[in-house]
This record gives C-alpha cells, structure tokens and sequence, in this order.
C-alpha cells in the first residue's frame, strides 16, 4: 500500500502543478475581465488543485514513513461542513443531510483530517440504505484525546465483517456493485496512526453504523 502511495502521490504531482499554474496564470492576466461566476470557478479550481498538492506531498511523505505533518487549530464544525459539501457533490447525495452539535477548536493537521473524513463521510452515503442518508457528527473529550463520534443510518455491516473493513481492497460482499478500490477505510487509518490516532467501527447493524476517530488532543 505504501508503494501505491509513492508512486500515485509522485505521479499526480506534475499534473496538478500545471493545473495550479493554469489557473493562477488566468486568474492574473483576465481578472478584470471575468464577471463574478467566471472568476470564483477558477478561483475554486486553483485552490482544489492546490489542496490536492499538499495532500499528495503528505501521502509522499507517509509512504516514505517519515509524515511530514502541519498541525494548526482547526474548527472542526467549519471543517466538516465544507467536507460534507463536497462529498454531497461528489456522490450526487442530494437527499442526504447532516447534523451535529458544539463541535471543538482542535490542533491537527488539516489536509490530513480533511482526507480522513472524507472517506468516512463518503462512505456513509455510498453505503446507504433504502432511506435518505443522514449522518451524525459527536465530539468528547478522554482523558489526552478527542473523540469524534459519526453515526450513520446505512446498510449496516455484519459482525463477521468488522475486522475485514480496514484491510486494503476488500469491500463488504453486498448486492449491487459499490465503486472504489476498497482502500478508503485502510488509507483513513493508517493515515491516523501516523498522527498518533486511530478510528474503529463502534457499532454497526441493521440501523446504520458509528465509527470513532480517536485525535490527541495536543
């Protein structure tokens, strides 16, 4: 998986600066003459390419198993707002909806926690039930960590599936065909270890699932 990494991670970097590049040249030379809309798309493809960049050096950086981490204050209720945003989007979810309460100010490091729950939250939608898709997002302080609490009301995965869920490239044995390669959950892990972290299935059954993201809290 770490070999995967090296060679994904260092093969979209070229791409992806040319993308920045582009994007930043246009934003520059037509500026003034690009109306609202015109001027916010590249503006939002200039930061995603950007985003993808400092996700592909940290990926880079853990596969060569010496994680270059950034860690700052993080919002956490303003961070999954914008992640849901963009996973509603992506899985074209729109019945999908969201709830959480006080979530904390935490120090971690955003490109990683970002890509982190994004696969969660993604799964959570792909992995839907018959029902509109609703997660639920619940922090709590233990002892020198925090824990995020997501809960779900998908399909659900058997108990004698939950130790496989983490392994890379398996997917659960469910009727009708799911995308993906199988390695969001492994990716989510071991991308938490390397912060001194971790996430494990709660509780699943026929009402949906909870997964826990442990965090230091410093």
């Amino acid at each position: 998986m770490k070999r995967f990494l090296a060679t994904a991670s260092h093969d979209l970097q070229s791409p992806l600066r040319h993308i920045a590049m582009y994007a930043e040249i246009l934003l520059d030379e037509l500026g003034a003459k690009l109306d609202g809309e015109q001027r916010e798309s590249l503006t939002a493809i200039l930061q995603k390419a950007q985003g993808a960049q400092r996700l592909t050096r940290a990926l880079m950086s853990f596969a060569a198993g010496t994680p270059q981490l950034s860690p700052e204050p993080l919002e956490l209720g303003g961070l999954i707002e914008s992640i849901w945003t963009e996973v509603i989007s992506e899985t074209a979810a729109q019945d999908a909806t969201m709830s959480h309460g006080t979530l904390p100010t935490i120090h971690s490091d955003a490109t990683i926690l970002s890509a982190v729950l994004k696969h969660i939250l993604a799964n959570a939608l792909i992995y839907r039930s018959a029902a509109a898709p609703h997660v639920e997002v619940t922090a709590e302080k233990s002892a020198g960590d925090w824990l995020l609490h997501i809960s779900d009301n998908g399909r659900g995965i058997e108990p004698a599936h939950w130790d496989r869920i983490f392994e890379p490239f398996w997917k659960l044995p469910q009727a009708g065909a799911v995308p993906g390669a199988g390695l969001g959950l492994t990716a989510a892990r071991e991308l938490l270890i390397a912060m001194g972290g971790d996430v494990t299935l709660c509780r699943s059954d026929e009402t949906g699932s909870r997964f826990t993201i442990r965090l230091p809290a410093a």
